[in-house]
């Protein structure tokens, strides 16, 4: 018999551990595992208990032979935000193997169910950096307080995972950040999440655009414009939600030009009596 575990939120990892402990307890194996995110079906053979429900009746402490390295753990809560459909089978199958005489599995690096959560795991790693990068807020008035708005498109189901970094950096706004999935909101205290706020459903923002152009072609160095490496660290589908991406193209063709004047002029000698110290 096939057992079929749903989700309600493609990354909760709680949840998926609770579902792998009952799994393990019950000596249910990989191959009889069904996972999705959706809602149950008619003959799905899970209990009819809600999720909350289920997390709240999991098991306290495992036995020890359901213990595993706390390495996996962590990679686990990582894996789980990937957006590949077979993350949750394969995270069951590294777990029932590690559970089933191979305790040493994840120092086994070239392993092929190992590698591949490794990867995943670099991918999810990699897109909450750039979530951190490259999330723009825009000003706006709602019932007469700041409220600030950002949309980003992540590769994967990064966006409570990397909320934590916005609550501490600008503790002191009231912002909501939408995904094409979802919006996690900050009222100065508390986090939520939400529906997708459409940015056709705001007010006109405030003019915060100019501020990023001017400090972006303030920190702009044509010296050390190097267009393909620009373009892995900042990929091209991030552009039209960056304000500065207006300027990339005109500052790029003229940074050739930029950059002789720069040889062509030398270098700045100070002034001796500016030079802390010298004495006139």
């Amino acid at each position: 018999m096939i057992c079929t575990f749903t989700f309600e939120h493609p990354a909760d990892f709680s949840l998926w551990r609770t579902y792998a402990r009952r799994c393990l307890a019950d000596d249910v194996r990989p191959e009889n595992t069904s996972w999705c995110v959706g809602s149950a079906g008619l003959f799905d053979a899970i209990d009819a208990q809600n999720p909350a429900e289920q997390a709240s009746s999991e098991i306290a402490r495992p036995p020890s032979s359901m213990r595993v390295p706390a390495a996996f753990v962590s990679l686990a809560e990582q894996v789980i935000c990937h957006s590949d459909e077979q993350r949750f089978a394969l995270l069951y199958r590294v777990l029932w193997r590690l559970t089933h005489g191979e305790k040493d599995l994840m120092s086994r690096c070239t392993d092929i169910d190992v590698h591949r959560l490794n990867q995943m795991a670099c991918a999810v790693r990699r897109d909450q950096h750039k979530m951190k990068a490259f999330v723009r807020f825009r000003q706006y008035q709602v019932n007469e307080c700041d409220y600030y708005h950002a949309f980003f498109e992540p590769d994967h189901h990064i966006l409570r995972s990397t909320a934590g970094f916005f609550c501490r950096r600008f503790a002191n706004m009231l912002w909501s950040i939408s995904t094409p999935e979802e919006c996690a909101h900050w009222d100065g205290h508390a986090l939520d999440y939400g529906p997708m706020v459409p940015t056709h459903s705001l007010p006109d923002a405030e003019n915060m655009d100019d501020l990023w152009l001017t400090y972006f072609q303030s920190i702009f160095n044509p010296a050390r414009l190097k267009l393909n490496a620009m373009r892995s660290e900042m990929p091209v589908k991030y552009w039209k939600n960056l304000p500065e991406s207006s300027l990339i193209s005109e500052l790029s063709h003229g940074a050739g030009q930029r950059s002789q004047r720069m040889i062509d002029s030398g270098p700045t000698v100070p002034s001796r009596y500016a030079i802390a110290g010298r004495k006139s």
